[in-house]
């Protein structure tokens, strides 16, 4: 019970310290809450549940992440914002050889440069989640959101 209590709290200020990571704007630490072969998806609720592979963005490996990081503070331009993400109770499943699957609902709000601010993303995250090394990382985090409408201006990963 002890060691289930322990994991679980160490995943859950993982998904935490990820999120305030993003939402901070330091996004030159997202790959390295991956595995060196971790997945990245965002993928609408009707396109995943239609069992459909592709997604709105899809990162393999962390080599593919650092270079979307990259990218972003290097080559892209578009408008500076910043998010703020809720997020509910992470439910994690049983620890089977270090691995856990974990759901997160969230809810993002966006605010842009003029200080407005508005939903961005609603939807929930679904994550295998590895202990490696005595720390946790995202073997896979798929991003299912709720709408099927996305902003085109989805720069940042959620």
């Amino acid at each position: 019970m002890a060691g289930e209590m322990t994991a679980r709290t160490e995943i859950e200020d993982f998904i935490v310290s990820y999120a305030h990571d993003i939402d901070d704007g330091a996004v030159e630490r997202w790959p390295g809450y991956f595995a060196e072969d971790g997945i990245y998806q965002i993928i609408t609720r009707e396109t995943f549940e239609a069992g459909l592979p592709l997604g709105i963005m899809y990162c393999e490996g962390r080599g593919m992440m650092s270079d979307r990081v990259k990218a972003m503070q290097t080559a892209n331009i578009y408008e500076a914002h910043t998010y703020c993400h809720m997020l509910g109770r992470s439910q994690i499943g049983s620890g089977d050889n270090g691995r856990y699957g974990v759901r997160t609902n969230f809810n993002i709000v966006r605010t842009m440069q003029d200080g407005g601010s508005k939903m961005f993303a609603v939807g929930k995250y679904l994550d295998v989640i590895e202990i490696q090394d005595g720390r946790p990382l995202f073997k896979e985090r798929r991003v299912v959101l709720e709408s099927r409408r996305v902003d085109i201006l989805l720069v940042y990963p959620l």
